[in-house]
């Protein structure tokens, strides 16, 4: 993978189209984060419920402070333990209500993958969600990648084969919840419980 595809991935984006990316798990798709009208391409690609909230990536969590409003505890949390894989789930600021089926959190995820990272450099944030329609398989390679995720993606970044496993621990650390358990849940509840 070259500067130039990432570029032309970033271009792609700022232009309201879809990019597949690797992630530490399986392969994403992205969009521009707050351009509800390229949001809503990911919705439609997935033939996702418009009520299934989708997940955000930024590069930092830094870029999370600027982004979103965050508690003093949120920012302990996100210091803790991003980036890796947690999705954190804050009040969304000024991100379009597209994003959460109008609800007004939001996840968000400052991912590991060394080309998830390149990317969101170049522009972030960017939606979170796996590149698959919703209800079949994710993809972990290139070619495991649907056809009609492929055909709607306008770039597509390939960066081998992703480790898969797990989804990430999905917390809400000012509601004390966990809503899906996965890497690193015995140390998040131990710090929810200290905290």
């Amino acid at each position: 993978m070259t500067d130039a595809d990432l570029d032309r991935a970033a271009d792609a984006l700022r232009d309201g189209e879809l990019v597949v990316y690797p992630t530490e798990t399986v392969y994403g798709l992205a969009a521009d984060a707050t351009d509800p009208a390229a949001v809503e391409r990911v919705f439609s690609a997935k033939r996702r419920s418009p009520d299934k909230p989708v997940s955000v990536a930024v590069p930092s969590v830094g870029a999370l402070a600027e982004l979103c409003p965050l508690t003093d505890r949120e920012r302990r949390f996100a210091s803790e333990f991003l980036p890796g894989p947690v999705t954190l789930v804050v009040d969304r600021g000024e991100l379009p209500a597209v994003l959460t089926g109008g609800r007004d959190r939001v996840g968000v995820r400052v991912p590991e993958q060394p080309l998830a990272r390149a990317l969101l450099d170049r522009i972030a944030p960017i939606t979170a969600t796996s590149a698959n329609v919703s209800g079949r398989e994710s993809a972990q390679t290139v070619t495991d990648i649907d056809g009609e995720i492929r055909e709607a993606a306008a770039v597509v970044l390939d960066g081998g084969e992703t480790a898969g496993g797990e989804a990430s621990t999905v917390v809400d650390v000012e509601r004390e919840t966990v809503h899906r358990p996965g890497p690193l849940s015995d140390e998040i509840e131990s710090w929810l419980a200290s905290q």
